[in-house]
Order: structure tokens, then sequence, then C-alpha cells
């Protein structure tokens, strides 16, 4: 008897997100993004913050899409317990590059599943990354190039910020926006059946 037919909906609009899961050979069969309010809690930690949005995403995607498996995820750049913002504007980008030249931060990945019975599954990435000391040149042109914006902590390492970082431990695919391992490995034990 051939398999069931599965579903799958990436419940987020990220282009990076779904480049990513194309790496693996994975192409989602709708693409939903939950809209969200992403604010931190009182007293919420980096980790939590990420885990908990991740999971959010995928429950509130996973009740329009009944039967369906629903990865999400969400990524935070912390330096501390300070929480950097999805930066929309320059000042901002310039705020955060600021804070990161010269010194480690982390980058968060929260990843939730729901299985198309309900079942669910979550994991927390984290990866280290430090900077290089950035000219005050180097701050400004990244910020003219308008790259940062809309990002977390206001930087893509995929692009001209992957020039910056010194040192990476942990996932870069996690930090790009989706840790491949880890998605992978949810989905799989959820009775997703990977090509």
């Amino acid at each position: 008897m051939p398999p069931q037919p599965q579903r799958l909906v990436l419940a987020s609009a990220s282009p990076r997100r779904l480049d990513l899961l194309r790496q693996i050979g994975v192409e989602p069969d709708a693409i939903d993004a939950a809209e969200l309010d992403e604010s931190p809690q009182s007293q919420e930690t980096p980790r939590r913050l990420a885990l908990r949005l991740a999971a959010c995403k995928a429950a509130h995607v996973a009740e329009r899409h009944v039967g369906a498996f629903v990865l999400a995820a969400d990524t935070v750049v912390a330096v501390g317990r300070r929480v950097l913002p999805k930066v929309e504007t320059e000042a901002e980008a310039r705020a955060c590059l600021a804070l990161l030249s010269g010194r480690a931060h982390r980058v968060l990945t929260g990843v939730a599943v729901v299985s198309p019975d309900g079942r669910r599954a979550e994991r927390l990435v984290e990866t280290r990354v430090r900077f290089k000391r950035l000219s005050a040149i180097e701050a400004d042109n990244y910020v003219r190039s308008g790259e940062g914006l809309g990002k977390a902590g206001g930087y893509a390492i995929q692009g001209r910020a992957g020039g910056f970082v010194m040192t990476l431990q942990g996932s870069y695919s996690g930090v790009v926006g989706l840790p491949l391992y880890e998605a992978g490995a949810l989905l799989v034990g959820l009775g997703y059946r990977l090509a």
C-alpha cells in the first residue's frame, strides 16, 4: 500500500528559511506566516522568547491547516539578557552594529513542529558568534547597504556581514534562520518522510 500523502506548511514568509529547507530537499506545500506580537514578556529570557515564539507560530498556523505538518522558527539575537530588535531603521541598525562590534553575542533559534495528529515537538539551538571590531566606515557602509533591515540584530550572516564574523560556535544555518539538522530531526521524529 502506498504511503499516505503528506503536507508541509512553513509558518514563515522568510525567503531565507524557504531556501534553507530546499537545501535539504524539502519543498513546503504552502507558506503561511503567523502574525504575532513578538515582544518579550516581562522577565522573559532570550532563550524562552525564541522557543515561545516558534511554538506559538506553529500552533497558530496549525489551526488553519488541519491534517498538515507545520514547521515554524524564530530567531533572537542577544547580548547578555538584552534582546536586539528586528531592525527597521538605519538608526536601529547602527545601534545594533555598535553593540555587536568587537564582542560575542548569541543567536537563539527556536524550532517547532506540529504533526497532522496534533503532536508537538520543539528545540532551541544556540550559536555563539563573535564579530571583529568594526571601523566607522565598515559600519556605515553596511548600514547604507540596507542588508540588515528586517533582520534580527541588524545583520545577515549569509551576506556582507559574513566578513565581520571572527568565530562561530554552533549552527550556521541556525544563524541564517533555520537550523537544518534540528528541523529535519523534529519533522522525522513526528513522522514526516524526508526525500
